[in-house]
């Protein structure tokens, strides 16, 4: 075979793969919706979901820890968050009360 002849079926399969490849394209476009659905943050799995803190929550650990011989810094705690006792606080301190009472050792 010549190079020339070599070159036209090459040609020729280039322009058979064009026509399917532009035959899928159109496919493709017939086949998606009219509007893409805007994409949701997925929650990350390494993050729990916060949880509301319950004031007996924080009492049950504070007085575990006056308990353990902390009194003084558990009043300490309170007065950091700005009350003499815990009915006191508000409620969305609760979380990072536990956090710092758990902490006292």
């Amino acid at each position: 075979m010549s190079k020339t002849k070599l070159l036209l079926d090459v040609v020729t399969d280039l322009i058979s793969l064009a026509d399917s490849l532009k035959t899928v394209a159109e496919a493709l476009a017939n086949n998606e919706p009219a509007e893409r659905p805007k994409e949701e943050q997925p929650q990350p799995e390494d993050q729990p979901e916060k949880r509301q803190v319950t004031l007996e929550e924080v009492r049950a650990v504070l007085a575990e820890k006056s308990h353990d011989g902390f009194t003084a810094n558990v009043r300490a705690l309170l007065q950091k968050y700005g009350a003499s006792k815990l009915s006191e606080i508000d409620p969305t301190k609760y979380s990072s009360l536990l956090s710092d009472a758990e902490g006292l050792k």
